[in-house]
């Protein structure tokens, strides 16, 4: 990337979506076409059904790419039905995102439960990527990967401003601030531009490869 020195990261957030073949299938597409720059760290966080197939793919591939968890179990091993705790998913992942809106909203995660599972990431060697509404959501020590992912945007077409995005990000001083939102291939030179911002959280437009890697391209051009 000419003239820039910083880490720009780009990571698919593919949600509740994609099963073991089509997954495999956007490996194979977007993989072979991601560029070997250091400070570019492209990560893909598919849903834990294919996590392990998606980690065999892109070692297979030698493609450089991370994968990571879209969450994690605020406890450790042991007999907590249906959670997936770090101490397992450390042979998957590099990168968990933590503390997602849609997890807020949806399944009632608090600030508290947060805090509980940066600290079983941070234990494993998992780095804790934490998603912040705003300049006030709390960020638990030792995390230095957030994501600003204000709640309009998510889903909406209506992404913030670059500009507001990285006043945003000016509040969190020493960490890496990455901006989610509706992110798209036309949108997402004007955030990574920005002197504050470290990259993209991509939801919707990291399901398809063809859009994921233009918006990887964008990047790359910085």
């Amino acid at each position: 990337m000419a003239g820039s020195d910083k880490n720009i990261w780009v990571i698919a957030n593919w949600k509740a979506n994609k099963n073991i073949q089509e997954a495999l299938d956007w490996v194979a597409k977007v993989g072979p076409q991601i560029p070997k720059q250091n400070n570019l760290k492209v990560v893909v966080c598919p849903t834990f059904s294919v996590l392990s197939e998606v980690k065999k793919a892109i070692q297979v591939g030698n493609f450089p790419m991370l994968t990571g968890a879209q969450d994690l179990s605020p406890f450790g091993v042991g007999a907590y039905t249906g959670e997936e705790p770090a101490a397992i998913l450390k042979q998957f992942v590099d990168l968990a995102i933590l503390g997602h809106s849609e997890r807020r909203q949806n399944f009632g995660e608090t600030d508290e439960m947060v805090s509980q599972k940066v600290a079983q990431a941070l234990a494993n060697n998992i780095t804790p990527l934490v998603c912040v509404q705003g300049k006030d959501t709390p960020v638990p020590d030792g995390v230095k990967l957030i994501a600003y992912e204000p709640i309009f945007a998510i889903g909406t077409s209506n992404p913030d401003t670059p500009q507001n995005a990285s006043m945003v990000a000016k509040n969190f001083p020493g960490k890496e601030v990455l901006y989610g939102g509706s992110v798209t291939s036309t949108n997402v030179k004007a955030f990574v531009q920005q002197e504050n911002v470290h990259g993209v959280l991509v939801g919707g437009a990291s399901l398809e490869a063809d859009e994921f890697l233009r918006i990887v391209k964008a990047c790359e051009e910085i």
